[in-house]
């Protein structure tokens, strides 16, 4: 999106198209920094995932505030060891500003250190 808005702003004919991510067969976003992780740090990395996917049932489940599901993924990625959160996100997929409710398709993002190992992750939620 940061992307996206720079092409906008300095008015550059340039076409950017999105793909999904590419994900492992266990869910985790494929990266050359998967490479750095452990066997013993997967179950860890794959936290990112599952709070997403988390966050997305609980959206489903007529959960509309951001910080309860903020919440909800800052303790489940802290409940698995070498861990530790650089930023949880839920914001408007255009603008990437803050959302507090969630009224319309949000997305959520998050940075996440697994042992020396910098992960980032993300994925469009609705409750549709």
């Amino acid at each position: 999106m940061v992307i996206r808005r720079m092409v906008q702003d300095l008015n550059l004919n340039i076409k950017i198209v999105a793909g999904p991510t590419v994900r492992e067969p266990d869910g985790l976003a494929m990266s050359s920094r998967n490479n750095y992780l452990t066997a013993e740090q997967r179950p860890s990395a794959l936290t990112l995932y599952k709070s997403l996917v988390k966050a997305k049932k609980m959206l489903k489940d007529g959960v509309k505030d951001a910080e309860e599901l903020i919440q909800t993924a800052t303790q489940l990625i802290t409940s698995y060891p070498e861990t530790q959160i650089d930023y949880i996100s839920i914001c408007d997929p255009e603008c990437l500003e803050a959302v507090q409710t969630i009224d319309k398709p949000v997305l959520m993002a998050l940075a996440v250190n697994v042992g020396k190992t910098r992960l980032i992750d993300n994925m469009i939620l609705n409750s549709n």
